[in-house]
């Protein structure tokens, strides 16, 4: 069983940084992928299957929270799922432009943490971490944000059937995407498109700028 993961932990081992498409936001984001990996082990007893998604910040992200704050009339007075949150960026864009709860979802304990951890750093209250929601009926909000989700065939198949159950129950459903192959954009509906720099750039390593739609579930 997974231990409840310091904040402490989190500022420790990355550093803030500012989204280049959503430079109002600052996260902790990872400085050393491998070392902070490592220090993930350490921390928990084992190491972790997968690396700290947390700990970067996706284009599909990036992509939902800027169109978040530029259209606040989505979220404002409403109740938001930022669905595979990680860092909590969606869900403090959410928050932001006036949603009056954000329940942002993780399978990973890092990155519950986390989001508290950068919440507190953009002073947006009102977002409750909460663990893998993918095997009950969605919970009862308004509008479910979901980026960088279908990243993999099992995964698309999980994520599919509950937004297409959140939507049949009314709520207004947002996918954030770079392009990936198991998207199925023949059911949605383009309402953006970013040119977003790809995670993972430095000085020495300019980034690849990656095409991101944001889509709706009609």
């Amino acid at each position: 069983m997974d231990l409840p993961v310091p904040a402490a932990f989190v500022r420790a081992h990355t550093r803030p940084a500012r989204p280049a498409l959503v430079p109002e936001v600052e996260l902790h984001v990872a400085a050393d992928v491998v070392a902070l990996w490592e220090a993930m082990a350490t921390e928990q007893g084992y190491t972790a299957t997968d690396p700290p998604f947390w700990a970067a910040v996706w284009p599909g992200g990036q992509a939902l929270a800027r169109y978040v704050l530029d259209h606040p009339e989505l979220v404002a007075g409403r109740t938001v799922l930022d669905l595979g949150s990680g860092s909590g960026l969606v869900a403090v864009a959410a928050a932001r432009a006036g949603a009056t709860g954000v329940l942002a979802s993780d399978v990973d304990p890092f990155a519950l943490t986390a989001i508290t951890v950068n919440a507190e750093r953009n002073g947006t209250p009102g977002i409750t971490p909460v663990g893998d929601v993918l095997g009950a009926p969605p919970p009862d909000v308004a509008v479910i944000l979901a980026g960088d989700v279908c990243y993999d065939r099992e995964m698309t198949d999980r994520v599919l059937p509950f937004l297409d159950a959140a939507r049949g129950r009314g709520a207004e459903v947002l996918i954030g995407d770079p392009g990936r192959v198991y998207l199925p954009e023949d059911r949605l509906s383009a309402l953006a498109v970013y040119e977003v720099p790809d995670t993972g750039s430095s000085p020495d390593h300019p980034a690849q700028l990656r095409r991101t739609t944001v889509w709706r579930l009609p």
